[in-house]
Parts: C-alpha cells; structure tokens; sequence
C-alpha cells in the first residue's frame, strides 16, 4: 500500500514484509558529507523497513547533466540491487523553469538532487527537507495522481512553509515531454532562484578552506608581518593614518590579492566554455568573485588576530609611546597590527603566485568543479598544443618546399654546367680538328716543296 495525496503523515510506506533499500551517490567532497548525513539521520524517520546505502561514485561526478546522470544513477540502481537511488551532485543545473533543485524518474525509481539550487543557509535542513520530499515522489503511485504541468499538490516536509515561499519558492512541476524519463522537477523560479543558486555554488565551494589551501600564500603573509613588527616605521604609518585611508587600503589590498589569483591562475570562466547556456558562465564567475571574496576576507580576519595577538605581547606599550609620542592604547595596538596585515596581505598576493593552478583550484573549489576546471585547462592546454603543432608542420612544410626548390635550381644549374661544359669540349674539339688538319696541310706543303727541290737539284 502507498500513500495517498490526503495523507496527512506524508510518509513512505514501511508496511511492506521486504526492507526498501534507498542508496545514496554522492560526488566526493560536500555531497559525499551530506549523504552520510543523511543516512545517520534519515533511518529513525523512515521506519525499520528501510536501508540506506552510501556509494561516493566519481564517475557519476564526471557526467555534465541530469539526464546522463540520472542514466547512471539507474545503472548503479540496478547493479546494486537497490529500491531507490538518489543522486547528490554539486552540479548547478538551470531549466526554462529557473535553477533546478531535482529531478524524479518515478518509472526508474531514480532521482537527482543538485546541491546548490538548494541554496547556501540551512543547507543540510533543506536537503533532508527535499530529499522527504522526492522519496515521496518516487515511492507514491505516480500514475494515479499527476497530470502533466505544473503539480499544484501541497508541498510536504517544511517545502511550502511560508519562510520558504518567501525566500525562494521550491516549484513542483510534472514533466509534459513523453519521451523522457524526467517525471517530476522541482525549480526555483525568477530571479531569488538565480540568487539562492548562486549562494549554493559558493557555498558548495567552501571558500574559508582558501585560507590553509594557500600554504604559500599564508606562509608569505604571515613571514611579511611578523617582519613589520621589528619595523618601527610602519608602527608610525599605522598609527598616523586616519580610518577612511586605512578602510580604503585595506579594500585595495583585498582587490589586489584577489585579482592576482583570478589573473594568475585563469580563474575566469570565457563564455566559449559554456555554449549551451552562456547564463552559466556569468554564475561561474559570480561564484569565483565571491568565493575567492570570502576567502581572502577571512584570510585578513585571521593575519589581523594573529598580528594584534603578537603585537599585544611582543610590543611593550612604554615602547610604543617613546616612539609615537602618544600614549599606546587599545586603539595603538589595533592600528599597528593593520599595518602588519595590509603588508601581509600584499606579500601574500605575491605568494599566490607560487602556488599550482591545481593547487588554487583544489582550494578555491568543490570536487566537480574542480575537476571540470582542470578538464578545461586539459583541454586548452592540447588545443593549445594542436595549434603548435599544426604551426610547425605548416612551417616545416614551408621549409621542405624551400629545400626542394634549392634541389631543383640545383639540378637546374648542374644541368646547365653540363650543357655548358659538353659546348666547350664540342668546341674544343672542333678547334682541335681544325689545328690537325692545318698542320697536316702544312706537312703536306712542306714535303711538296722539298720534293720538288730535290728534283731541281
């Protein structure tokens, strides 16, 4: 027995003799935690009858699409000899509709859920929330109760509380193409759904983990401040300047840092990488700008504790006073260890750029994108490489073209020499007859006219 549309408990049917066995694929990284989570915390709600699974598949987190995935998702479904199958991606996915949530193949028992259109604040709650949710669809009889369009069924498990159709609404909407295996999508429509899609993406990049990715980064940064304590002239520089220069500086620096690491390390996304949807090469963006944001401003937030901690302990308030002039107070302390911080910050941004591009993308992102950054560069990379190497053919082939017109105006004047040297012998030749027949003419003269001396004589 299923549940019908007016029960009121909304849960799966757990009165069945056979154990329903839910598997979980998880990319590695994020989605990988929230599927443990989610089989600590789903099994006490479910009911005894039912099992959870959790299968990391990489594979899975290599396809670039939901219906690709949802393929794989039916293939690990029935290899495993699972119920159900849900797949938990980080992959942002976008629909005519909005930013996708999930999609349900009710036939296949299979669904997708992508983690950033669920957005980036309670994301574990509304996960468990959506995950109820399409367990619903796929366990009900789909059949007996949808039309195609837009479901208007009641949204169970917190979907359609008023907090959420405030923020932005998760619309359920019944697929109406009868050739695909997509049943039920769920999407955040207009523009707070391009806005919750994009705080899932940075969310899902985790970007406080930019601090200790950046070893080198960190290491120049936190070497340049503790440099600037034995320095007494940036102990006067930070005490002089007045709080507007300092806020100004302090965004400078924050800027500089982050456009470094974009620049240095090809973190902007171009346009030709995302045909099929140019939308997403402007969230990809928007996602890098405040990932690496977030990231830097907690780096500084960090470097400025540490520097106020050592400036608190190393630096002796007499000290300071002598050479200020002014009294040292809490105030004094906290404009010093700006100093330190903004020129950590600086040095930092420099030895950024002595880290790896796998380095600052393994920092900066989450798993899927990660790889698919790296995918690309790949693939620049051999374009790039192609593109030399039809350059060095095409100039070698120039080079032989060359050769071989040397060869044949070598041939050429070889030919021509010849011609010209088998003249001068035929010549020569000639020249060398003629002489003999002369000279035996004049033999032939002289023997007559001693003939006919003799004679006279």
């Amino acid at each position: 027995m299923t549940n019908g549309p007016d029960d009121p408990a909304g849960e799966p049917d757990t009165r069945s003799d056979r154990t329903i066995v839910l598997g979980l694929i998880a990319d590695p990284d994020m989605p990988e935690a929230i599927a443990d989570h989610l089989a600590e915390t789903l099994p006490d709600e479910l009911g005894e009858g039912w099992r959870i699974e959790v299968d990391a598949d990489p594979v899975t987190a290599s396809l670039k699409g939901t219906s690709e995935i949802l393929e794989q998702t039916a293939h690990l479904c029935d290899s495993h000899g699972w119920t159900y199958a849900i797949c938990i991606t980080d992959l942002p996915v976008r629909s005519e509709d909005g930013p996708v949530v999930a999609d349900v193949d009710h036939d296949r028992g299979v669904a997708v859920m992508s983690v950033p259109g669920i957005g980036g604040f309670q994301t574990r709650r509304r996960i468990h929330r959506v995950v109820r949710q399409v367990l619903d669809d796929l366990h009900e009889d789909y059949g007996e109760r949808h039309e195609p369009g837009e479901s208007h069924v009641e949204h169970r498990h917190g979907l359609s509380s008023g907090v959420i159709r405030g923020i932005a609404p998760i619309r359920r909407k019944v697929a109406t193409l009868e050739d695909s295996h997509l049943d039920v999508r769920y999407v955040t429509p207009g523009k707070r759904g391009v806005l919750r899609l994009l705080s899932g993406m940075v969310r899902t990049n985790r970007p406080w983990r930019l601090v200790f990715g950046l070893s080198r980064a960190l290491a120049a940064a936190v070497a340049t401040s503790a440099f600037g304590l034995s320095s007494s002239t940036i102990w006067m520089v930070g005490d002089q300047l007045d709080i507007g220069f300092k806020i100004l500086t302090t965004f400078t620096a924050i800027a500089a840092l982050v456009i470094w690491l974009i620049a240095a390390h090809d973190l902007w996304e171009k346009r030709d990488n995302t045909r099929s949807d140019p939308e997403l090469a402007r969230l990809y963006n928007a996602s890098t700008l405040l990932t690496l944001i977030i990231g830097v401003v907690v780096l500084q937030v960090i470097l400025f504790a540490v520097n106020f901690a050592l400036a608190g302990l190393i630096l002796p308030a007499s000290l300071l006073t002598s050479m200020l002039g002014s009294e040292a107070t809490v105030g004094t302390y906290l404009a010093v260890a700006w100093a330190f911080t903004t020129l950590g910050g600086i040095a930092g941004a420099l030895g950024s750029s002595l880290e790896s591009d796998q380095a600052v993308r393994q920092a900066a992102y989450g798993y899927r994108e990660s790889q698919r950054r790296a995918e690309h560069q790949e693939r620049e990379q051999q374009r790039e490489r192609d593109e030399e190497a039809g350059e060095e053919a095409a100039r070698q082939a120039v080079r032989d073209q060359a050769t071989d017109e040397e060869n044949t105006d070598e041939k050429n004047g070889d030919g021509e020499r010849a011609a010209e040297e088998n003249t001068a012998a035929e010549s020569a030749a000639q020249e060398n007859t003629g002489d003999s027949g002369e000279r035996a003419r004049d033999d032939a003269a002289a023997d007559s006219s001693d003939g006919r001396q003799r004679e006279a004589g």
